[in-house]
């Protein structure tokens, strides 16, 4: 079995290794004396039952859990435990510049990190304060510039004299070089000075960077500082980001506070003052067909936007007042077709003559050509001889007051009308009805179930009544093999139920059948638990299944129509029956939806065992773990390790040798 767990253990890890975010789980690095000789008698029997190949496959892969937990640390873990592994991204690296598992390079950036960060943290207060706050008195008296002269920003570059900026630089190099100085052996940030006489002139910096000849002292409570040191990294990290926004608005507006009304040179604004820059989204012109400040180009997409959303609207009325209205008598008297006979939306071209469809295509083209034409001079939209709702020749005006508003109003409900005649298009072309009833699209992917689906519809998706098979596995597939597939799936979830429970019941400590027959306390950790079972109990179990398999197969089986059903409750319980009693289609329909639930959660229990050494211990202690219930815990044995429950935990003696 030793081979097999060393190549399990070492798949373990690698996959451990490309893990990005690993979990922050503190497990004890020494395993107790009984349980490793638990572990030591588990590999003696299993290596004299090695003719079992299918036992021996099992217990070699689970014997990777064993190897981990002598191997506690691992370098794939090298800096998850660093500071700045902060929620909610926890160890966040994706750019993978930590991949490489190098501590001194990753040291190295750690180290800039913080650099950049107290620089950024300054910089931002200093652009701060200086709204609220300026120095009295002259900066430069030579050139007769006070401190309230020097604006804010970016624009303080061509105030402050050369002198001054090399003053700063002088300042900035000798805090660098001697009075902020990073020794390698010290943690990241940790600062102190590096004049001569080594330790007799030289001193280390306290809290808030106070120097050590003026009281300033480490924060002893290692929680405390680490905390603060955590803060520092993540008020950093927010600093690095909000200077760099700092300056795009002061670069950009011309004020430190990114005041946009002064970005006057923005190609946004070319067009901002126009008609149908309206709440809540302003200009909103996502692909950028503005971006070439052209007026012409501007011009004619605001005409065509007019014109398609005027034709979209009486679309939309021509969708819904047929609903509600229809002209009296006949619509082609030659052909006894009146207008009660045309049906609404797309079957309507199949009714209307062809002399009718040349008749509106000319009415088109005339009022196209010849009644509203465009004229450059005038506002896109805007007709010479066309007055308010569009009334030829003008005979009735708009009121000049409310004008712009209409005119917004109208673009508005344009461009609403657009989105809404399409959707009826598609409403209509897959129901066959101009307002969409979608009980009608019976050709729908979703809604069309073959006679063999059927057998098991109503069961199995997100809502009772759903059919879900996204994947499409029982495409083409007989009713025969449709009810063999719900089966197995119902048989894997009852195992996999069957499996979580198992799980939580050893990570909880009681396992009180194994550890009579072990004679000792096994371990809780699930996987560890089997490799220390004895051989026998193992065939015990394996035993029992087979026999529930072959009681099911061929003595007791289940009906055709529901293969699943090995309890025969089918031939009990009446499931149409209209009662409150009968809820047996919805406790069907839970056991698949748990079951299902159970698949993946042991499948991610074992995972995380095996990966990451969590066997879901937490999960089963008083409120989680949580620091406020610590005093439920009690130790128990030698070891004094924590079980989840006052009392719990029973060691049995050894046998008696």
């Amino acid at each position: 079995m030793a081979p097999s767990s060393s190549k399990s253990a070492v798949a373990a890890a690698a996959l451990a290794g490309c893990a990005f975010v690993l979990p922050n789980t503190q497990r004890s690095t020494q395993t107790a004396p009984t349980r490793r000789s638990g572990v030591a008698q588990a590999e003696t029997s299993a290596s004299s039952h090695s003719g079992s190949a299918a036992i021996g496959i099992t217990l070699g892969a689970l014997g990777a859990a064993v190897l981990r937990a002598r191997h506690a640390k691992t370098t794939t873990k090298a800096f998850e435990n660093e500071l700045g592994v902060q929620p909610p991204l926890g160890f966040w690296d994706p750019a993978g510049l930590s991949s490489d598992g190098d501590a001194r390079e990753f040291y190295r950036r750690r180290v800039v990190e913080i650099k950049h960060g107290r620089v950024s943290m300054l910089a931002c207060t200093g652009y701060i304060v200086q709204e609220f706050f300026r120095f009295p008195g002259f900066l430069s008296p030579s050139s007769e510039i006070k401190f309230t002269d020097v604006p804010n920003g970016l624009a303080a570059a061509t105030k402050v004299p050369a002198v001054g900026w090399f003053q700063y630089t002088v300042f900035c190099g000798i805090c660098d070089l001697w009075l902020m100085h990073q020794v390698p052996t010290n943690p990241p940030g940790k600062l102190c000075t590096r004049l001569f006489g080594e330790e007799t002139t030289n001193y280390e910096y306290g809290f808030l960077g106070l120097p050590g000849y003026l009281g300033g002292k480490a924060i002893a409570d290692p929680e405390v500082k680490k905390k603060k040191l955590n803060a520092e990294i993540a008020n950093g990290r927010l600093a690095m980001m909000a200077i760099i926004g700092m300056f795009f608005q002061d670069g950009l507006t011309g004020s430190a506070w990114g005041d946009w009304a002064n970005y006057t040179e923005s190609p946004l604004r070319a067009f901002e003052s126009e008609l149908g820059v309206q709440p809540p989204v302003g200009f909103w012109d996502p692909l950028g067909f503005t971006k070439t400040d052209d007026a012409a180009s501007f011009r004619r997409r605001r005409y065509v936007e007019l014109k398609h959303g005027r034709v979209a609207m009486f679309a939309c009325l021509g969708y819904i007042v047929p609903e509600y209205y229809r002209w009296p008598g006949d619509l082609s008297p030659s052909l006894g077709l009146k207008f009660s006979d045309v049906p609404t939306g797309f079957a309507a071209f199949s009714k209307v003559p062809l002399s009718g469809w040349a008749q509106m295509v000319a009415f088109a083209g005339t009022v196209e050509l010849f009644q509203y034409v465009d004229d450059p001079k005038r506002a896109p939209g805007d007709f010479e001889n066309a007055g308010f709702l569009g009334i030829p020749n003008g005979f009735v005006k708009a009121p000049a007051a409310t004008k712009e508003k209409k005119l917004a109003a109208e673009i508005a409900n344009g461009r609403l009308a657009m989105m809404a005649i399409i959707g009826m298009f598609f409403q209509n072309g897959l129901t066959g009805e101009a307002w969409g009833d979608w009980s009608l699209y019976t050709d729908s992917p979703l809604r069309a179930l073959t006679p063999a689906q059927e057998a098991i519809a109503g069961t199995g998706g997100p809502f009772p009544e759903d059919f879900w098979d996204p994947a499409g596995i029982t495409n083409g597939k007989s009713k025969e093999e449709i009810l063999n597939l719900r089966a197995m799936e119902l048989k894997h979830g009852r195992v996999a139920m069957l499996a979580v429970l198992g799980w939580f019941h050893v990570a909880a400590g009681y396992h009180i059948i194994g550890d009579y027959a072990v004679g000792e306390h096994l371990d809780n950790n699930p996987l560890v638990n089997l490799t220390q079972m004895p051989m026998g109990g193992i065939w015990q179990v394996v035993f029992t299944i087979m026999c529930l398999e072959w009681v099911t197969t061929y003595v007791c089986k289940p009906p055709a129509e529901k293969p699943w059903d090995i309890l025969g409750w089918s031939d009990i319980l009446i499931e149409d029956e209209k009662s409150i009693w009968n809820q047996f289609r919805k406790a069907e329909n839970q056991e698949l939806n748990n079951g299902r639930l159970a698949m993946m959660g042991i499948t991610g229990l074992i995972a995380q065992d095996v990966l990451f050494g969590d066997f879901g211990e937490a999960a089963v202690l008083p409120c989680f773990g949580a620091a406020a219930c610590k005093e439920l815990f009690s130790p128990v044995g030698p070891e004094a390790t924590t079980e989840p429950f006052l009392g719990a935990g029973f060691i049995y003696p050894p046998l008696a040798q």
